[in-house]
């Protein structure tokens, strides 16, 4: 049975923007991992959200690592700002640059972590050549764009093989999943090889409090280690 420390990223895209500090404040101390950070711009993804002066206030409220997903046409025009607003990691969709290798080490010279997202649709070949350059891996169990969508279960398999990948080469990549992580899909994403669980409206729902829905998460995927 594996102890792998899971992380758990509560992803503010379904938070409550009116109290957002609070709600941070209240997931940090209920022992999350990262702040999971949607930034998207109605290009990319059918949605727009929120941009550098979000991030530049998270930073100034919460000492957890900010995990900034870019969901954004033309990257590389802002990881320099969204570093220096506060970004620790900045991952950005393979899907949306031919030049992968400058876009990372762009990332990698503004001072924060480099990491790469795949659409469910996206093979993992496409990670061949730049898997050794990455510190995180973002696998799409849905379809980016909105919270609250139901997840895919045939990623199950695909995390399986990404984690195969990682762990044949011994690098040290994190991988990572977003999309429907809920007390029933968290056990088999974990099994499946996951180390960093990206979940928002399961945490952030009014049904219970954030803190409440983190320990029960945790608690589902750690019984069923």
């Amino acid at each position: 049975m594996s102890t792998k420390y899971i992380k758990l990223a509560p992803s503010i895209l379904s938070a409550d923007f009116s109290r957002l500090g609070e709600q941070v404040a209240e997931v940090a101390e209920a022992g999350s991992d990262y702040i999971h950070v949607d930034v998207m711009d109605g290009h990319f993804v059918p949605n727009i959200t929120i941009g550098v002066p979000i991030v530049a206030s998270l930073h100034s409220c919460t000492k957890l690592p900010l995990d900034v997903h870019l969901m954004i046409e033309h990257p590389e025009n802002y990881v320099k700002q969204f570093a220096e607003a506060g970004a620790d990691i900045i991952t950005v969709h393979i899907e949306i640059d031919r030049h992968m290798h400058r876009l990372v080490r762009a990332i990698k010279d503004a001072g924060a972590k480099a990491g790469i997202a795949l659409n469910p649709a996206t093979p993992l070949s496409s990670l061949e050549e730049i898997l050794p350059f990455l510190d995180l891996v973002l696998i799409m169990t849905v379809d980016p764009g909105f919270g609250g969508q139901a997840f895919i279960p045939d990623m199950v398999d695909k995390i399986a093989r990404l984690r195969s990948m990682i762990d044949s080469r011994r690098l040290m990549a994190e991988l990572e999943v977003d999309g429907g992580i809920t007390v029933e899909t968290a056990p088999k994403v974990v099994k499946a090889g996951a180390d960093v669980l990206v979940a928002g409206a399961a945490i952030f729902s009014n049904r219970q409090k954030p803190a409440e829905a983190i320990q029960q998460i945790r608690k589902a995927f750690e019984l069923a280690r």
